[in-house]
């Protein structure tokens, strides 16, 4: 799938560190294992039905500037993300709106795309549709079959049954132990299962939790022929699929929004685990979700602030970034309508300490150096900007090292420059 054009990322002298990171796995602060100076990075992609509200973006954001962080660090970065362009909620979307469900799809896409290079957001090498990569999901399905971690469910009204991960079977045959990413105890994660796509009532099932593999076609429900019949596959083992795929496995980062914990990101673990017998990734690393008018932002609640919308009103790309960097990106905060105002007053002070004469300006290589230890202590973005607000009230001596220095850190533009090429 077409990506977009990547932002021009402007090179500094020296260089960064490799960032530690929250662990969610192990509940630490780690430097993830990047072997021959290759980071690899995969972060779970939109279902392309509500594209692209702040949440997104606040998650994006996170894992663009981990990206900066890596390359600042001399690191060769392969970046992978999916789109979830078959599942449950873009059908029920498009049915309730009466457009036809590719239509949507593609329209949210180009949305989203569109947004993402607005926004400044470095591009993944790997971009990657679920209907894109049907058959290999299904022969991975089939894997899970032929091991034993694969059973039927029967499935009235369908063309055949359903298939389901072997919860039980798989901590007795791989590595991988229910809990080994999510940090819940047993009744969370049932509950969460429930909130968040799974089926822990369903009959049949040897265990509540077991997730989906394979969904037997249904009646007016999208479907394609593959090694296992005509059906669509569950949540999980797509992006088990396309990220080992694109990056191999034991890659870098798992990345994603904190309600990808579970199941989604666990059981993607499980799967893929069990099908090369290696963990998934090194670190799983997750970002915070963004609440407005009290609540967590929600198709359901109907409570999204979408980045087009903010755009297309006139909003500044690197305003929109600065309100989100104002947060620590593991952070749960609330966004709420003055915020935009307050990130490009900020904006405009850093464009204007830019060109402040000062009899004892702040040096500009002690500043960037201040700068990179924040980014590789866990991405500290608002120490970042408090470090950015003193020196440039302050004024520098070098100012366009520091506007380098800010666009290739944290994406935000302070001064003009020619556009990339396509």
């Amino acid at each position: 799938m077409r990506t977009w054009t990547p932002p021009a990322v402007p090179e500094l002298p020296g260089e960064g560190v490799a960032p530690r990171l929250f662990n969610t796995a192990t509940g630490r602060l780690e430097h993830p294992a990047i072997p021959e100076g290759r980071a690899t990075l995969y972060v779970c992609g939109i279902t392309p039905y509500d594209a692209t509200h702040l949440g997104h973006a606040f998650t994006y954001l996170a894992f663009d500037v981990l990206q900066r962080a890596w390359r600042d660090a001399g690191l060769d970065v392969v970046y992978a993300q999916n789109i979830t362009d078959i599942d449950d909620p873009l059908l029920e979307r498009a049915n309730d709106t009466g457009v036809d469900w590719r239509q949507l799809a593609d329209e949210q896409i180009g949305l989203y795309r569109s947004d993402m290079h607005r926004m400044g957001m470095i591009p993944p090498q790997h971009f990657v549709a679920v209907t894109e990569q049907i058959d290999e999901i299904a022969a991975g399905v089939d894997r899970l079959r032929e091991i034993g971690l694969a059973y039927p469910v029967p499935t009235e009204g369908a063309a055949g049954d359903d298939l389901y991960f072997d919860t039980a079977g798989a901590e007795r045959a791989t590595q991988w132990r229910l809990g080994d990413v999510a940090p819940y105890d047993r009744e969370t994660m049932e509950r969460f299962s429930a909130e968040r796509g799974g089926d822990p009532d369903r009959p049949g099932k040897r265990d509540p939790l077991d997730p989906l593999l394979w969904r037997a076609a249904r009646e007016g429900e999208p479907s394609w022929e593959t090694v296992l019949g005509e059906g669509r596959p569950g949540w999980h083992i797509e992006c088990s699929v396309i990220a080992t795929d694109a990056l191999g496995s034991a890659f870098t980062v798992q990345g994603g929004g904190a309600d990808l914990v579970f199941p989604h990101h666990e059981y993607t673990a499980a799967h893929a685990t069990a099908l090369s017998g290696t963990p998934l990734a090194h670190a799983y690393c997750h970002a915070g979700l963004v609440g407005y008018h009290g609540h967590k932002m929600s198709k359901s609640r109907g409570n999204l602030v979408f980045v087009s919308k903010l755009l297309n009103g006139g909003a500044d790309p690197s305003a929109i970034r600065l309100g989100l960097l104002a947060h620590h990106y593991r952070s749960e905060w609330e966004w709420r309508d003055g915020d935009l105002g307050v990130a490009a007053r900020r904006l405009d002070a850093w464009k204007a300490g830019l060109e402040r004469a000062s009899a004892d300006p702040a040096n500009a290589t002690a500043v960037l150096a201040q700068l990179r230890a924040a980014l590789a202590n866990d991405l500290d973005t608002p120490v970042m900007l408090a470090i950015l607000d003193a020196a440039l009230d302050r004024g520098v001596d070098r100012p366009e090292l520091i506007a380098d220095a800010v666009e290739a850190l944290l994406g935000v533009r302070l001064v003009e420059r020619e556009p990339v090429a396509p």
